[in-house]
């Protein structure tokens, strides 16, 4: 869209945009800093929750029920989104953190397997639906406030912080692990240590209750004037190429997203590669790496345009993913480190653009339910699953390369989106 179609807005303060900032980013912080450990904890929930004769068959299980969590991520966009658009941002945002804090935090007090039994994955299951509901209107909420507030010129450099701060929490959460694994004996991680990291939840997320209900209405544009009954049958209706373009190019972030950042200390464990405790200390030299690069991609998403980013990701996606994985498969401490690198660069490309991207091609009077119902449609379709998927693929072919090729095919949709976007923008807007 042209400049002025996508929103108009009187500058606001600094002080008040800082506010604006750290609110959003410290609620998307806890909401992957939990993601993370999870991933990052996933062998020990494979043993305390599903006993298994095979370590392989828990595992799967325990990515299962990871996957199946994303099951709400579309209807909680729905509802999300309803709530922004109609309601306030500001009130989404602060509900949404809110559900997540509670569910994180009582994950911490579950009893295991031996004590429960079946109750206890089942336990366990639900309170991973209510996080993956909430989640639901925390990525797209808080890159719309940032994107609505941010100063000419600086939209994509805003809306960046957003996978910065998840970025952020996974480093968080890998490096809480690490340290754990590394004091903790395997009996100790197994009985109490793996509870911890959930319990960080309660405090931050008061904190993060307390920024946000402290955005000033007005910064926040919460209260949309133009009146809208149902929002997502105005998408429907009007907005039907916008959605495709959306969840098209949300494909690729959300298969590559959930690979490189959460599943890759997994796979090189599970494959054998490397030991848990230099897998986790790779994946923290990747994610220290990656969260500058991503605010560089946001500045770049300001000057080039956010389209222009997109395919190159996803043509580096289709390209480079399979070798890299050969790179990968040499075993080499320093191919691997470099391997992880270039996964990053690639999908820093997608990741520090997209949310500029899905921001601006909605109207505002739709825009948090059209964000929401096509990020989280293509997260519960293709990247939930992604761990579950590609160690399934593993399993079956007994190559560790193979499951390249379904981070490889999501670059392709996007590819394929991406072109199909600009096509349209040219034609719709550039005229």
């Amino acid at each position: 869209m042209t400049e002025k179609a996508i929103s108009q807005h009187a500058p606001i303060e600094l002080r008040q945009l800082r506010s604006v900032v750290v609110g959003c980013a410290i609620g998307t912080f806890i909401e992957w800093f939990d993601y993370a450990c999870y991933g990052y904890l996933a062998t020990i929930f494979s043993r305390v929750f599903f006993p298994s004769s095979s370590e392989q068959s828990g595992l799967l299980a325990s990515y299962a029920v990871f996957g199946l969590a994303f099951l709400l991520r579309p209807a909680g966009g729905v509802l999300w989104g309803y709530l922004g658009d109609r309601i306030g941002r500001r009130f989404a945002l602060t509900l949404s953190i809110a559900l997540m804090s509670i569910a994180t935090t009582l994950i911490a007090f579950l009893p295991g397997y031996d004590s429960i039994g079946i109750l206890a994955p089942v336990a366990l299951f639900i309170l991973r639906l209510v996080q993956g509901f909430s989640c639901s209107g925390e990525y797209s909420g808080a890159a719309i406030v940032l994107m609505e507030n941010a100063p000419s010129g600086r939209r994509g450099l805003l809306t960046a912080f957003v996978p910065a701060s998840e970025a952020l929490g996974l480093l968080s959460g890998a490096l809480l692990v690490a340290l754990l694994t590394s004091q903790l004996t395997s009996s100790q991680m197994f009985v109490w240590g793996w509870r911890v990291p959930f319990l960080f939840a309660l405090p931050l997320g008061l904190v993060s209750l307390s920024l946000r209900k402290k955005l000033h209405e007005d910064s926040s544009n919460s209260i949309i004037k133009e009146h809208i009954d149902v929002p997502l049958i105005e998408l429907f209706k009007n907005y039907r190429p916008q959605m495709l373009f959306g969840f098209g190019s949300s494909i690729l972030n959300a298969v590559g997203y959930y690979f490189v950042l959460s599943f890759m200390p997994v796979f090189l464990t599970s494959s054998g590669f490397v030991g848990i405790d230099l897998a986790s200390k790779l994946q923290a030299i990747l994610l220290i790496f990656y969260i500058p690069i991503i605010c560089f991609v946001g500045v770049l998403a300001d000057i080039f345009g956010p389209i222009l980013l997109l395919g190159i990701s996803a043509l580096f996606f289709v390209t480079f993913t399979i070798p890299l994985f050969h790179v990968i498969v040499m075993g080499k401490v320093s191919s691997i480190l470099c391997a992880e690198l270039a996964f990053g660069v690639m999908l820093a490309l997608n990741d520090g653009a997209l949310p500029l991207f899905i921001s601006e091609i909605f109207p505002k009077k739709v825009r948090y339910t059209g964000f929401s119902l096509v990020f989280n449609t293509a997260n519960a379709m293709f990247g939930g699953v992604s761990p579950f998927v590609m160690t399934l693929i593993a399993t079956q072919t007994g190559s560790s390369t193979a499951p390249g090729f379904w981070l490889a095919a999501s670059g392709v949709i996007a590819l394929c989106t991406v072109a199909a976007a600009y096509k349209y923008i040219k034609m719709n807007y550039n005229k």
